[in-house]
């Protein structure tokens, strides 16, 4: 589904997502990392039902693609590029009951 655009010399840096360490060309938005280099379907599960949501719109409006980096949460992985050893946590807030 997704494909890398970036040139073939592009220096690799190197992140976590959900532990596991990856390589992805600098400039890589966080969502991008998820989805097309981690392989990953999903990046949290929604505050109501806990049912597993993805990016949606990949330019800021819809906020599907929270995410915690580096332990802060409700980060936005489609605006966000990513930075030498940045970890990246799928989002699991469930609303109080």
């Amino acid at each position: 589904m997704f494909s890398t655009i970036f040139p073939r010399n592009t220096p690799l840096i190197v992140i976590e997502i959900e532990g596991v360490p990856l390589e992805v060309p600098e400039g890589t938005t966080v969502a991008a990392a998820i989805f097309g280099y981690a392989k990953q379907s999903d990046c949290r599960t929604s505050f109501v039902s806990g049912e597993k949501r993805s990016g949606y719109c990949f330019m800021g409006v819809c906020h599907e693609c929270l995410v915690e980096i580096d332990g802060k949460p409700n980060q936005q992985a489609c605006v966000i590029t990513v930075r030498e050893g940045m970890k990246v946590r799928k989002q699991h807030i469930r609303e109080k009951q």
